[in-house]
């Protein structure tokens, strides 16, 4: 799915929370592009200062892990110097630098690990705006809200120009917090599957998941059910409205999402189709172990680190399954940190400052990743059973270079689950060449997902939107 890959030494410190700053001049005001390496990686980010009232403000963005608007907390300014803070759920980031000229030279640290950063001044003196579509857009954009409980989502709305009732989509987000246009890597995903949907006479409803952007709520208390109520919620907004077809609404969800969406039909006969791009009706622990293994091969791992890291995730599973103890399930997740801090190579452990801090850090990141609700529940659930339940018309896309949601297997399990439901409008295509996101990929591993063009492969959007126009009506 879109976050769920592991690695156990990943480098997982930008999931930046909230943030002020101190300090008097606007000299370091503007857009700062540089990278961080540590432990044998390196890592694009760009900052972004400015100066409001004698204080600097501050916000960081990862383009490899979808991440914007971070912000930054305690920017500090002392001649040449400056320092900030970036805090995560698993610890703060540090960052002490030095400004010569238009470059910023500086130490990074983060629970035991160190290493350098450089930050180069880009001339820009305001963020960027992402690129937008083709004007003039045939369709108007309304921010739009609706409830689920106490919840509150904020979303957009994209509506095409006709007066009428039209027939709309609702976008489903992947695993993990997502904004509502998916943005991964740098890259508003679902911009432009919505600007072509509605180019095209349909509706496309976009919201900011739990906990993200202008919604409520926190994406890590809840389970995938849980998502599937957020958008039978939309779905009920939707049909609320005098310039939507109540009967035409359909799901449309993305890696996760696409499981989402089928969940949510299987609880209600008023969804009036589904799309699932690049879902899977196998279990989460399958899917999880076998993208493990792909990823892996594709990066050129060894057969026997690959197998270890499999063997490695399924022990930890079982001690939760069964029911362990918490330091029980910490002393074996503990082990396996050993085993992958003495694989590391000396580049990669010279950027670990305190290997007690670092070693700590890691078990406890594990531990609360791997027991936390979302996982648990995302371990076990089986698709094919809702998919079974699921009478409406459904569209499945995978991508055959695909190793988050490897693609003739999920297809199978899929196809197979709605044939034993006896639903009979159903369809399903793999695209060649695509990875996970449908760009068009050499390998398909997610490390190639920032090196390539940000764009579909051919026919894809196109598939979809002709499949949609055949079971709706569309505002002439």
């Amino acid at each position: 799915m879109n976050k769920i890959s592991l690695s156990f030494l990943g480098i997982g410190f930008f999931l930046g929370l909230a943030g002020a700053s101190v300090i008097d001049r606007g000299v370091i005001d503007g857009t700062w592009s540089g990278s961080i390496e540590i432990m044998g990686q390196k890592m694009d980010f760009t900052v972004y200062f400015k100066t409001v009232g004698g204080h600097i403000q501050g916000t960081m963005d990862v383009p490899i892990q979808g991440a914007t608007g971070l912000p930054l907390k305690e920017i500090l300014l002392d001649g040449s110097k400056i320092s900030f803070k970036l805090e995560t759920p698993q610890a703060v980031a540090q960052f002490d630098g030095v400004i010569g000229g238009d470059k910023i030279d500086g130490q990074f640290e983060q629970q035991g690990m160190a290493g350098t950063f450089v930050l180069t001044r880009s001339g820009e003196k305001a963020k960027p705006e992402p690129a937008k579509p083709k004007e003039p857009l045939p369709y108007n954009e309304e921010e739009v809200t609706f409830q689920n409980g106490n919840i509150k989502f904020a979303g957009t709305l994209m509506l095409p120009k006709k007066q009428g009732r039209h027939p709309a989509v609702i976008m489903i987000t992947g695993s993990g917090p997502q904004n509502r246009y998916e943005e991964l890597f740098g890259w508003k995903v679902f911009q432009g599957i919505a600007d072509h949907f509605t180019r095209n006479g349909i509706a496309v409803l976009l919201y900011d998941d739990r906990g993200v952007g202008g919604s409520g709520g926190n994406v890590f208390d809840v389970t995938t059910d849980d998502f599937a109520t957020d958008a039978l919620a939309a779905l009920s907004y939707l049909q609320s409205r005098s310039d939507i077809n109540p009967r035409q609404i359909g799901l449309c969800g993305h890696s996760e999402g696409g499981i989402v969406a089928p969940f949510a039909a299987s609880k209600s006969n008023e969804v009036a189709f589904v799309i699932c791009i690049s879902g899977t009706g196998v279990t989460g622990k399958d899917i999880l172990l076998k993208q493990t293994e792909l990823i892996a091969r594709a990066n050129g791992e060894p057969e026997e680190k690959i197998k270890q890291s499999v063997d490695n995730i399924n022990k930890i599973i079982a001690l939760i399954d069964e029911g362990r103890e918490e330091e029980e399930i910490k002393k074996k997740i503990r082990e396996i940190v050993e085993i992958q801090i003495a694989g590391m190579s000396e580049e990669q452990k010279k950027g670990i400052k305190s290997l007690d801090e670092f070693r700590a850090g890691m078990v406890d990141e594990l531990y609360k990743q791997f027991g936390g609700p979302w996982f648990q529940f995302f371990l076990k659930l089986d698709p094919a059973p809702i998919l079974e339940k699921v009478k409406c018309p459904v569209l499945l896309t995978f991508g055959e270079l695909d190793l988050q949601v490897p693609a003739e297997w999920s297809k199978e399990a899929m196809v197979n689950a709605l044939e034993r439901g006896g639903n009979k409008d159903f369809k399903a295509r793999i695209f060649p060449k695509a990875n996970h996101l449908y760009q068009e990929a050499k390998t398909g591993s997610p490390s190639e997902y920032m090196s390539l063009a940000k764009e579909f492969v051919p026919g894809f959007l196109e598939f979809m939107s002709g499949w949609v126009l055949e079971r709706v009506d569309v505002v002439k």
